[in-house]
């Protein structure tokens, strides 16, 4: 951590009155004798540089408002009469008899005890830093005019605090010269003078930034004389949701192919759709560096292409299908070659044919009256986009600019980005050069886009997973777009652990944070306080994570995690990780049972579901808000895992989002329930089933080794059951006869189909045996046949059980247990006690005719519902690996000689046991039948 200068004792300047409880930086009272004074403490009026050694004004002796100090340098104060603040002057003379280098002048000085901005180190253009209390100082962007602004954040009493901010006029220098951050002042007396502001703000250091940089906007307009004339053009707004700017030479055959002759625009702009959800915008440049080599001017470079301007008509045509903007270059130095047609003649004509939606102003910062009329001449909307970044003034004029990459790593925090948050920003990233994860993180982190610069050859075999994280970015940006161009934006939250940084960015609907980390060894712990609020939830989506608030010293903190990096990474542009976490308003209300997922949401017009992490190489289902169930494996068959379901409005902004997840391995229901024609009362052979709310309070299973399914309605938890009605018995031989008969049904697999008949005829005598040997697709061709269908577990269960979730049909007294019977010293059985005989088969092994056991009927009048035969149900899982059927009841045979075996016997009404499917013909088996259900009138 650096130590930052500590202030002493001090002198002359203002002096900061006291009124109340409140102190204002406007009671300021001047006087030639007085320091500032803060909260009991005086301070320097400023701090600065001389080479490598730091002075305040309090270093010297003070005559009529001029400080002369260490004989080197005289610093003069005169006030300004100024309606917003305090507004004054600072003259610096070198009264020494050597050169002297100015730097780093901070208003009321470098202090520990506060945020500060100045210089730091001697990089040749990025050498502004932000400093905070108990943090490393960070690297921040300014306007390329203010790269020697000091300013300075300080607290006062309660909630309020003073800001100030000093500029050098460059106009002022005398008998010396300017660089970038220094004034290089030559002997005899000479000079350069800054400007120094100071204002009142309210709330933490960032308020104070706020209002310099945002509200007065660095002073580089005059307060409230900001021309928003452009920036409020609706027809101009298009530009600030947009994130993705690719920008390509002609001679690049991914444009135009002079070996096949032709344009690959089309392939180009379809693959970046896969990769990173497509370019917002596709530009072309055709002119330099080969501009200058004949007499044709920069139009006519583009008239050159092959097919000329109604060729480019058809690529502009053919980026609008696929959702992009054409823009083009703008070279204003092209002052020697053809000039019979004028710069803006020749703008409004190519844009009028060609339709162009936006000018790449080369070596220009800002733009012109003259070239936005020149654009508006052929069409409205068309965007001016600088090369480099407009200062606050010429923000005036345009709407859009780039952070350059003549900057190669630049700095983490683009300051520009918080002057005006809704003009467009993009990082020019230098592709098939190197890796730009830190590019792209930072960019995101900044909540502004990307300019893809493909001039420079290559294009390495990386460059896809560059893309795939630009996609990652870009989808975060595009889907929170109102977030990152709104006024509410916050920089630099405090974090309980330096190095990982947070940006909040506010609207009326959600918060979104982007965090940035320079953790190699990656991050996951609690990191930033936010508001705990009831109706409200935190999502990471950028890794897409539900969060968990935690309170540690009486604060609610949110959880982030980052990715690590290559340590080797540090200080190059494949260095840090990032994520985005929100703060989200309860819309979606999302439940997963089994396989299926019920929705709906209060907000927003559409509903999407992705399986695994949103890519646009991937495709999401897309359902309306209302409350619906659906089956996942109906829509995602083959996959296992996290269930991402987001919430949209009309203009594709993210409302909501919840996660749900699914273990892999674990069973997915596939079979769907068809319903029956309602039966207004009992059919023949049928029992009806009232409606009533069922409990489940308890589920067996058997084997576990293969998982089953989790339970079809939660433990302990009512679901609603309509009326239907129940076969009273199992289908019988006699009964499955007749659908043969009438439909001469064959199975597509005959293994073992009725294999307990002899010569395709009942044996005599068990007619009214429950029917086996039938697979799920003979029990479900009979159902149909019958104008019946299976029913589901909840459904055989219910009725069984009734509402009152009887364990058994019958009203059970004693305790039921299975029991060892030794028969000889290797072999003994199991048997069941506590069942009375005359109420179900006890494991015998022999079936018999189904109404054998009418004391065994359960009050709704259902007979043979264990100990006969297991009974299929229509629920069949899938579980990524094997399928089974959901069987109930339990059986006739009861094998005995090891608990390997499938427990069969009378089985609990609520016991669950699958058949494993491998065909039809394997899964007939001596213990299988089932009964049927129609559904009743609603």
């Amino acid at each position: 951590m650096n130590q930052h200068f500590k202030i002493s004792t001090l002198i002359v300047c203002f002096l900061l009155s006291i009124t109340g409880q409140s102190q204002s930086v406007k009671t300021a009272v001047l006087t030639s004798k007085e320091g500032v004074a803060l909260n009991g403490k005086k301070l320097p009026l400023v701090s600065f540089k001389i080479g490598e050694t730091l002075y305040n004004t309090t270093q010297g002796k003070t005559n009529n408002n001029t400080t002369e100090v260490d004989n080197k340098i005289s610093v003069s104060y005169t006030k300004v009469d100024y309606g917003y603040g305090i507004k004054a002057t600072l003259t610096f003379k070198n009264i020494s008899k050597d050169t002297i280098k100015l730097h780093n002048v901070v208003p009321f000085g470098e202090s520990a005890n506060y945020t500060y901005i100045t210089g730091k180190g001697n990089h040749e253009l990025s050498r502004t830093y932000l400093f905070r209390p108990g943090y490393d100082p960070v690297n921040v962007i300014v306007p390329d005019n203010s790269w020697d602004l000091g300013f300075t954040a300080i607290p006062t009493t309660g909630n309020n605090g003073i800001c100030a901010l000093t500029r050098r006029d460059r106009k002022s220098v005398k008998n010396g010269k300017t660089q970038r951050f220094e004034t290089v002042l030559y002997p005899n007396a000479g000079e350069v003078t800054y400007t120094l502001w100071a204002d009142d703000y309210q709330g933490d250091w960032q308020e104070g930034l706020r209002f310099m940089f945002q509200k007065r906007m660095l002073y580089d307009v005059e307060p409230n004389t900001f021309d928003n004339s452009i920036m409020g053009r609706k027809d101009l707004q298009w530009f600030r949701n947009k994130y993705v700017v690719n920008l390509m030479m002609t001679w690049d055959r991914r444009f135009y192919d002079s070996k096949d002759g032709k344009y690959h625009v089309k392939e180009f702009l379809e693959e970046a759709k896969k990769l990173y959800g497509g370019s917002d915008v596709y530009g072309i440049w055709p002119t330099w560096p080969t501009l200058g080599m004949d007499q044709r001017n920069q139009w006519d470079m583009f008239r050159d292409l092959p097919g000329g301007f109604d060729k480019l008509h058809e690529i502009s045509n053919t980026c609008h299908d696929l959702g992009t903007h054409f823009f083009i270059c703008y070279n204003p130095w092209d002052g020697s070659t053809r000039s019979s047609e004028g710069h803006f003649d020749g703008m409004t004509n190519i844009i009028k044919k060609v339709g162009v939606d936006g000018v790449v102003l080369d070596t220009q910062g800002g733009s012109s009256k003259e070239l936005q009329n020149a654009a508006d001449n052929a069409q409205p909307g068309v965007i001016m986009y600088s090369e480099g970044m407009a200062v606050p003034k010429d923000m005036q004029g345009i709407p859009s600019g780039r952070v350059h990459n003549a900057l190669y790593y630049p700095p983490m925090l683009n300051l520009n980005k918080f002057i005006k948050p809704d003009f467009a920003i993009f990082r020019v990233t230098d592709i098939g050069q190197e890796r730009i994860n830190r590019e792209l993180y930072v960019a995101f982190f900044n909540g502004y886009g990307t300019e893809l610069n493909l001039f420079a050859p290559g294009n390495p075999e990386w460059v896809n997973e560059e893309y795939a994280l630009l996609g990652q970015t870009s989808r975060v940006l595009r889907e929170n777009t109102s977030n990152f161009i709104s006024q509410n934006y916050t920089p630099l939250l405090p974090t309980l652990k330096d190095n990982i940084f947070v940006n909040r960015w506010d609207n009326a609907n959600k918060t979104i944070y982007t965090v940035f980390s320079l953790i190699p060894e990656g991050f996951s712990d609690l990191l930033f306080a936010v508001d705990n609020k009831p109706d409200t939830h935190y999502v990471d989506i950028f890794n897409h994570e539900e969060l968990t608030l935690k309170q540690k010293d009486n604060k609610w903190y949110v959880p982030a995690t980052t990715s690590s990096f290559n340590k080797t990474d540090i200080g190059t542009n494949n260095e840090g990780s990032g994520t985005a976490i929100a703060s989200l308003a309860n819309s979606l209300d999302v439940k997963l049972r089994n396989d299926q997922l019920t929705f709906s949401s209060s907000k927003g017009t559409k509903v999407r579901i992705w399986a695994g992490m949103p890519s646009y190489a991937k495709e999401y289902k897309e359902f309306k808000t209302n409350k619906q169930t659906i089956r996942l494996f109906d829509y995602f068959p083959d996959f296992h895992g996290k269930f991402i379901v987001q919430a949209f409005d009309d203009n594709d902004e993210l409302v909501d989002e919840r996660i749900v997840k699914t273990v892999p391995g674990s069973a997915r229901l596939t079979s769907n329930t068809e319903r029956t024609n309602p039966a207004s009362k009992a059919p023949k052979g049928m029992v009806k089933i009232p409606a009533g709310n069922f409990m489940c309070n308890q589920y067996g299973v058997g084997d576990t080794f293969i998982p089953y399914p989790e339970s079809p309605t939660l433990v302990n938890e009512k679901i609603s059951m309509p009326t239907y009605y129940m076969d009273k018995y199992p289908v019988t031989n006699a009964q499955f006869k007749e659908f043969i008969d009438a439909t001469n049904y064959k199975p597509t697999d005959a293994n073992n189909f009725l294999k307990h008949w002899e010569g395709g005829k009942i044996v005599k005598g068990q007619e009214n045996f429950p029917v086996i040997y039938v697979s799920y697709e003979d029990a479900k061709a009979y159902a149909k046949w019958a104008g019946k269908r299976l029913p589901t577990e909840v459904e055989w269960q219910y009725a069984a059980q009734t509402d009152k979730g009887n364990t058994w049909p019958w009203l059970q007294k004693e305790p039921i247990q299975k029991i060892e019977e030794p028969v000889t010293n290797t072999l003994s059985v199991w048997k069941i006690k506590g069942i009375a005989e005359d109420r179900c088969n006890l494991g015998d092994g022999k079936l018999y005719p189904v109404g054998k056991y009418p004391k065994g009927a359960n009050p709704y009048g259902l007979e043979d519902l264990t100990g006969c035969v297991w009974q299929l149900t229509n629920d069949l899982y899938d579980n990524g690996t094997y399928r089974y059927i959901m069987m109930k009841g339990g059986s006739y045979f009861l094998p005995s000689s090891s608990w390997w075996y499938v427990q069969g016997g009378p089985r609990e009404l609520f016991y669950r046991q699958y058949l494993l499917r491998v065909s039809q013909g394997f899964e007939r088996n001596a213990t299988v039948g089932f009964r049927c259900v129609v559904d009743g009138t609603k």
